[in-house]
């Protein structure tokens, strides 16, 4: 027999002709059969299609020990990417990468950022910031004084596993959507937030848009709810509502404050944190039915 593909490229000696019936009968396919005469593989190198970006700076900076601090453009996409790929084929060590930059990021900022490797934003960021985000840490930050209140767009750690991210501004529409395990703050989001999660922690420092958590299965989310209304903007039909009566969750949710104010600064997050035992009760608790049972069938 034949040990691989290689092996029966261009064997057309080794094809049977399917007997038939009609008009299909009346084909003369011979020709195709017969043996073509010289080289029977071929193939190319894949052109580089990328030139040079932003991702092979920084790729060179890390392996070189050089300062990593950049401008970034819309026009600059899925940065971070190559640098993960690299990462894990061993070509670069992720070993406390510090990135910093300064701009408007371009679409999926911070793609499939590796353990290891942190990302500081100060600017805006368009669509899919943190793509698949597989352990690294984002930060996003106003840049400057400007008084921009969205400042990270729709459908952000969409599909991500692991990681960190802060936002200290408002986001766009689909926040968390699909994340199954990273943590995420962000300082207002818009409609459909944590859709289909089934992971990961979530909290939101302001106003929400409507159907919150629809599909949610698993993860929590902590939401500021100063208004008192929640409630009409999230979908119930999975999840349910608490206060933070457990300890545990005024924990979970002041060390995440803490961090995000590590990150990026905010001024929010750290009015919040000044005032503790006064804040911790302004939030409220999202948890999908059935994973909260699965949580208390775990402990039993």
């Amino acid at each position: 027999g034949f040990r691989s593909l290689d092996e029966i490229i261009g064997r057309a000696d080794l094809i049977d002709v399917r007997k038939t019936s009609g008009r299909a009968s009346m084909l003369d396919i011979s020709p195709l059969l017969q043996v073509a005469e010289g080289i029977r593989t071929f193939s190319e190198g894949q052109p580089d299609m990328v030139g040079d970006c932003l991702d092979k700076r920084i790729i060179e900076d890390v392996r070189n020990g050089r300062s990593h601090e950049y401008s970034i453009e819309n026009t600059d996409r899925s940065v971070g990417a190559m640098l993960s790929g690299e990462i894990l084929r061993g070509g670069v060590k992720a070993d406390d990468i510090d990135v910093r930059f300064k701009g408007n990021a371009g679409q999926s900022f911070g793609a499939f950022l590796a353990k290891g490797v942190t990302f500081h934003l100060e600017g805006q960021a368009n669509d899919f910031v943190g793509k698949g985000l597989s352990g690294g840490r984002i930060s996003i930050s106003r840049q400057g004084s400007r008084s921009c209140e969205v400042i990270a767009g729709n459908t952000i750690l969409y599909g991500a596993t692991a990681g960190e991210l802060y936002v200290a501004g408002t986001v766009g529409e689909r926040f968390c959507v699909r994340n199954s395990g990273a943590t995420a703050v962000a300082e207002g989001v818009g409609d459909h937030c944590c859709e289909y999660m089934t992971g990961g922690t979530v909290v939101v420092l302001g106003s929400c848009g409507r159907n919150f958590a629809a599909g949610m299965s698993a993860g929590v989310a902590y939401v500021l709810d100063d208004e008192g209304d929640f409630d009409r903007h999230c979908n119930m039909d999975m999840v349910e509502i608490e206060l933070l009566d457990d300890p545990a969750d005024r924990e979970t949710l002041r060390s995440i404050l803490e961090d995000h104010v590590k990150y990026t600064g905010s001024p929010k997050a750290q009015s919040i944190l000044s005032d503790w035992e006064h804040s911790w009760c302004r939030f409220i608790k999202v948890i999908p039915v059935g994973y909260k049972m699965l949580l208390k069938d775990e402990s039993n």
